[in-house]
């Protein structure tokens, strides 16, 4: 089972990569306003929102930092404005308002903090911006939560009406770092059209049981680079997804992520393409997906490298996306007739994983999964939650959940396989259902290049391995 197909180089960080690692220096004598000075309160209790905005509105020197002293402010949407940094310094925190007259008529415009339309802008101090996820809860259910819907407004429809906490729309030069944001009741960050984005030392904690309060949404966004980052929340962690242009040169480095859904996913909004993507050195842990393409709705993603991460996945409920895979590559239109994308060149290099489910590789009949690399892989096998295994994931749309016999690694419709040194463990009591190394369709994959391929189950006592069989099935 050799491959045909040329093998596709690992890109590796671009110039522009390293311009945007480069430490952000603040000037200590850069002059700084204060939104006490235009009478902000502070005390969490009365709203700050006209203070704030003033503040924000009398900047007039390059780059202006409004800061805010040590309390609690109450707000409603907030609007950023070229040349302004936003300065909370560890003790302050910025509270979002729970009222639906908090936000803009406009639904893509419900944000605590928004920025359209600037360059050179951005949000640091140590401090918090909170939006105070909890109180959208209608009911708490350790499954998933049940929210708040704003959906009588008529701005949006379905259960994610909701606002996001900060976003950045059309702007240009964003950098974000050294700040914590808390319960989003939505999406958390959202860089939106975005050109040159530094996000760094940023913690975001969601809500483990809530739906879509993701981490970092990336979304047609260019030149972006996420490092040092700690997420813990409930669904996506880290999200680049193409809604009206392309996505290109995104680095994510050196993070920790915990998840209900993936922690890192690409997609499901796909209708364009996604470029030039690295993941490097990061840890994930007790996630319910771990590496992710999701792509439903015709785009086409290529020049991908995961490297050096450490995966952990186990289940959750299956009201979350999700089944434990370490590794899910999948593509399929969303609907009967939306278009197929597909998805070459992935590199997984240096990968980790103790999972209860194994990798899920799936392309479409006119979306193939081309030239995909997997170079030392150490996989590790084992059940410990309660939850029904035996399930496939195809979610959003395609076929739905499918019952199928777990195995290590599931393919089909796929182009250009490379597995070198990758070793699969299986600790002991697999069952009958969980015995296959290797589910595939031989009418659907094609060029598949084995080299030093172990799979064995793991004896925890002695250390000992028994040597099992490739399994082909049809």
């Amino acid at each position: 089972m050799d491959g045909g197909a040329a093998a596709a180089p690992i890109p590796r960080l671009t110039a522009i990569t390293f311009l945007f690692l480069l430490p952000i220096v603040i000037q200590s004598h850069t002059p700084t306003i204060s939104v006490r000075d235009f009478g902000a309160i502070g005390d969490g209790k009365h709203y700050d929102t006209a203070a704030i905005q003033l503040a924000i509105d009398s900047c007039r020197t390059k780059p202006c930092y409004v800061t805010f002293p040590t309390g609690t402010y109450l707000t409603a949407t907030i609007f950023l404005k070229s040349n302004v940094i936003l300065d909370i310094p560890k003790g302050s925190t910025i509270l979002g308002g729970t009222k639906l007259e908090d936000y803009p008529k406009e639904f893509d415009r419900w944000y605590v903090i928004l920025a359209e339309n600037a360059r050179d802008v951005g949000i640091t101090g140590g401090g918090v911006v909170d939006g105070q996820g909890l109180e959208f809860v209608v009911k708490f259910d350790e499954r998933k939560n049940v929210m708040v819907s704003w959906n009588q407004t008529g701005a949006c429809s379905g259960d994610e009406c909701r606002p996001r906490l900060v976003g950045f729309l059309d702007s240009t030069n964003v950098r974000v770092w050294n700040v914590t944001f808390r319960q989003p009741a939505y999406w958390c960050l959202h860089i939106v059209r975005c050109e040159n984005t530094s996000i760094h030392d940023v913690s975001i904690y969601g809500d483990f049981n809530t739906p879509n309060n993701d981490g970092i949404d990336i979304e047609d966004s260019n030149n972006t680079v996420i490092t040092r980052c700690h997420i813990d929340t409930g669904d996506d962690a880290i999200c680049p997804k193409t809604y009206t242009s392309p996505l290109y040169n995104l680095t994510a480095t050196n993070s920790w992520i915990r998840t209900k859904s993936s922690a890192i996913k690409l997609g499901s909004a796909s209708w364009f393409e996604l470029n030039n993507l690295v993941f490097d050195n990061i840890t994930i842990v007790d996630s319910h997906r771990g590496l992710a393409l999701q792509i439903r709705d015709g785009g086409n993603v290529s020049d991908v490298t995961f490297s050096n991460i450490n995966i952990s996945t186990r289940y959750y409920d299956p009201s979350w996306w999700g089944r434990a895979e370490p590794i899910y590559v999948t593509t399929c239109p969303r609907h009967s007739d939306s278009s197929e994308g597909s998805i070459s060149n992935l590199n997984f290099v240096n990968i980790s994983a103790v999972s209860e489910n194994g990798i899920f590789l799936s392309g479409s009949k006119g979306g193939l999964l081309r030239n995909l690399r997997f170079i030392n892989i150490n996989l590790t096998y084992k059940r410990w939650t309660k939850y029904m295994g035996g399930l496939v994931d195809y979610r959003p749309g395609c076929q739905g959940l499918v019952n199928h016999s777990t195995a290590g690694i599931i393919m089909e419709h796929i182009d250009g396989l490379d597995l070198e040194n990758v070793n699969m463990r299986w600790f002991d009591g697999r069952t009958v259902q969980w015995d296959n190394p290797l589910d595939f369709r031989p009418s659907t994959v094609n060029n598949i290049s084995l080299l030093n391929f172990h799979s064995g189950v793991y004896k925890q006592r002695r250390g000992s391995s028994e040597q099992i069989s490739l399994v082909g099935s049809n």
